[in-house]
């Protein structure tokens, strides 16, 4: 019995290729399907219409929760917990409290930035089911794959086969 298959992988030879077949496949009505590459593309992003990132959003997320937490801390430990009163300045004196509320906003963006961009490229991920296709391992030196996944409600095998060899395409099994 062979193993359940996760979608169908096209080999391309140029960037060029890929890129019109990602315009014919997205036009076809595609929509569970990726590239890979030996380098990053924007022609291929942009013609698989995958979206924009979040990222931003939750760096701004984590810049904002930074900035809260740090200037709470700070007004917490000199008006509330222990307020002491130094050359007659007031306990919330808030230009004391600028440059360590910034510090904490750097620091909550980035480690912000960093998660959040791992656990939306779903990384760390040791183990893909494309890593099984045969001929996969040259597609981080010189070879140009576009893989339509069988979970694509407009999926069905034999037409998608037919459909990417008429653009040009070598296309293998990726399977689970």
């Amino acid at each position: 019995m062979s193993p359940p298959l996760y979608g169908l992988l096209a080999e391309f030879r140029s960037p060029g290729d890929l890129v019109k077949a990602a315009h014919a496949v997205h036009a076809a009505g595609y929509t569970k399907l990726d590239a890979y590459t030996p380098y990053p593309m924007e022609e291929v992003i942009e013609a698989l219409h995958l979206g924009h990132s979040h990222v931003p959003k939750l760096v701004l997320a984590g810049g904002l929760a930074g900035l809260a937490g740090g200037w709470g801390l700070q007004y917490w430990t000199s008006v509330i917990d222990y307020p002491m009163n130094i050359g007659g300045r007031a306990f919330n004196a808030w230009p004391a409290f600028v440059v360590p509320a910034f510090e904490t906003t750097v620091l909550v963006a980035a480690l912000a930035a960093v998660l959040g961009m791992l656990a939306l490229n779903g990384l760390p991920q040791p183990y893909h089911p494309v890593f099984n296709a045969p001929g996969f391992a040259t597609a981080s030196r010189d070879r140009f794959f576009l893989c339509i996944e069988a979970a694509d409600p407009k999926f069905d095998r034999g037409a998608t086969q037919t459909f990417l060899e008429g653009l040009g395409a070598e296309v293998t099994e990726a399977p689970a």
